[in-house]
């Protein structure tokens, strides 16, 4: 096959041309046999439920009585923990569940909270990646709230407090059980 040509220039030095003049080249990555793909993804599975097992990482604050839970991670917790004293000042509940690390994530974790808050609320610097991790561990045992800032906007404690003031306030209080 010959070399792709340019109008002006005649051969152009960048176009693939294959194994034109030379014996291919055969990388093999990847066991082509279903069977032997089938155990190498069985290996990888066990692998995964292994560091789900042992490597999920979390910090929990003032979760003891917290009826609201925020969730939040990096620069937006160490905002959310100043939100959470005024807000304790101002007699709610809240307490904050840092994750570690994102993957694992510590959805046990968040589960057994969200099981006895009133609410979730979700602080992060993006448009909602974390709040879909949420989401999935809270599996609807409180509402989940979203206060997402972006393009390297952080929110002031104010603004988390406002946000924790909205979801306290538009949500009842758990039941208590007997």
């Amino acid at each position: 096959m010959p070399a792709y040509r340019t109008p002006s220039r005649g051969a152009a030095d960048w176009a693939v041309t294959g194994a034109d003049g030379r014996a291919p080249r055969v990388i093999r990555s990847l066991a082509l046999k279903p069977e032997e793909l089938e155990c190498h993804n069985d290996r990888l599975q066990a692998k995964f439920r292994a560091i789900v097992q042992h490597e999920v990482r979390w910090a929990g604050e003032r979760l003891d009585d917290a009826e609201l839970v925020v969730v939040a991670y990096g620069t937006a917790a160490r905002v959310v923990r100043t939100a959470i004293a005024r807000a304790r000042e101002a007699g709610m509940a809240v307490g904050l569940l840092r994750p570690i690390t994102l993957w694992p994530f510590p959805s046990t974790a968040l589960a057994e909270v969200a099981a006895r808050a009133r609410a979730i609320l979700v602080v992060e610097l993006s448009a909602g990646q974390l709040v879909e991790d949420v989401r999935l561990a809270v599996e609807g045992r409180a509402p989940v709230f979203l206060h997402g800032r972006t393009g390297g906007m952080v929110p002031s404690p104010t603004e988390v407090l406002e946000a924790m003031r909205h979801a306290w306030a538009t949500t009842p209080p758990r039941e208590c059980e007997r």
